[in-house]
């Protein structure tokens, strides 16, 4: 029951995730739109209430004039929208969420003992103070000289995630590194939000009250904070989604894949705020597509492994279960070994009624219950036990790399039952 009641929380708060994170980052790609689509004023009047923006556009069957003040105007209207909720309810339900699913089964998700053997408190603890130091040094490099100057400010940053990334991959699990550093940039873009942004639009409508000017520094933080946020939200998308692919997560080399991913996903939303600026050059698209090509050409798998030891022997060195068929006779001694190797390492979690603690359901429906079951999901077994090594997640049942020589040869042979 227990195990039924968190695949629903799971469900729920990652539904609401994904609700509220589409609003934010609706709302803010539309502003980053909307300040690059700006015209000067046609009407002197407008010009001369301080109006130093507007832009027409047409949207679901209506017109739409939007203005900016270059400063505020003289009298601050009965309503003043504000947009700060998307960004707070879409932080609130990540972090649900990665104490749901890495921080309350950490041993399954998050440790891995080939990366680092740590206990679950520890890697709880980890996780909560990557966070933390995120944010921490991130503000603090904002904050110092080096934030007069765009251009070191993020150098400075981008060094900065590059360590965050390394340390992360070679102290948690691939997909508990990727999850938590696309966590450190959320929690770094919605505590721009809350510390930076809000504050400085508060300060902004304080002053415009009592028709003084504003101070034009909180105004500048809060934008330059704007911009880096919109820099990090498709690297923080493209970890909200790496757990469904291991081969980015599993590689030797992932912190370089997470980091050149993250440049890739910048690069492109560089490429569109500057076409809003009316810069059509698609170079930063150009380079993103050659990291990616980069990244594919590396990462393709080279050819599996030859057995360390006759498949058609028994296998050695194994938890393997007997395999209960009452037709053996009619199954090949590699199918059967390979058959023994998936009962005892793999439908733990992949059976129809799973055995492993935190699983009500074998994950993506996926079940190696039968024979038939396992010759038609040969492929991705052995992409994910050979391959790229990212099952059984964590390794949790400690399937050896003789086992995994077993599978390689069934697949390359045919992976055929008989």
């Amino acid at each position: 029951m227990e195990a039924y009641i968190v695949e629903w929380l799971n469900l729920l708060g990652r539904w609401v995730h994904m609700i509220t994170g589409i609003a934010w980052i609706g709302a803010s790609f539309y502003f980053v739109w909307l300040d690059n689509h700006l015209h000067a004023p046609k009407d002197p009047a407008d010009a001369e209430k301080g109006i130093g923006g507007e832009v027409w556009s047409l949207h679901g069957g209506g017109f739409y004039h939007a203005q900016k003040y270059k400063v505020a105007p003289a009298k601050l209207p009965e309503v003043l929208h504000w947009f700060k909720w998307e960004a707070y309810t879409t932080w609130m339900t990540g972090m649900f969420m990665l104490a749901l699913i890495y921080w309350y089964s950490a041993e399954i998700y998050l440790i891995d003992p080939g990366v680092a053997d740590i206990s679950k408190s520890f890697a709880v603890l980890m996780g909560i103070l990557t966070l933390v130091t995120g944010w921490l040094v991130y503000d603090y490099l904002c904050k110092s000289p080096l934030g007069q100057d765009d251009k070191k400010l993020g150098a400075a940053i981008f060094v900065f995630v590059t360590i965050m990334a390394f340390i992360l991959t070679h102290l948690f699990s691939g997909r508990g590194a990727f999850i938590h550093f696309g966590a450190m940039l959320g929690t770094i873009m919605a505590a721009n939000v809350y510390f930076i942004i809000m504050p400085g639009q508060q300060k902004m409508v304080e002053a415009a009250a009592i028709g003084e000017l504003p101070d034009p520094k909180a105004a500048m933080n809060a934008k330059q904070r704007s911009v880096h946020n919109t820099y990090f939200t498709l690297p923080v998308l493209f970890t909200m989604i790496s757990n469904h692919y291991a081969m980015t997560y599993s590689s030797s080399w992932n912190w370089l894949v997470l980091i050149l991913i993250s440049i890739a996903g910048a690069l492109i939303r560089i490429y569109f705020v500057k076409r809003h600026f009316g810069e059509p050059s698609k170079t930063p698209l150009y380079i993103a597509g050659a990291i990616f090509l980069a990244i594919i050409i590396a990462m393709a798998p080279s050819p599996a492994p030859k057995p360390t030891a006759d498949a058609t022997a028994p296998v050695t060195n194994t938890a393997a279960a007997p395999v209960n068929t009452a037709a053996q006779g009619t199954y090949s001694p590699t199918f059967l070994a390979v058959q023994g190797i998936m009962q005892a390492r793999c439908t733990s979690c992949h059976a129809a009624q799973p055995t492993q603690a935190g699983f009500s359901a074998p994950p993506k429906g996926v079940v190696f219950d039968t024979p038939r079951d396992i010759v038609i999901q040969a492929t991705q077994i052995h992409q994910q036990t050979v391959a790229t090594k990212a099952m059984p997640i964590g390794n949790l049942t400690k399937m050896t790399d003789e086992e995994r020589a077993v599978i390689a040869q069934w697949y390359q042979s045919g992976a055929q039952e008989k």
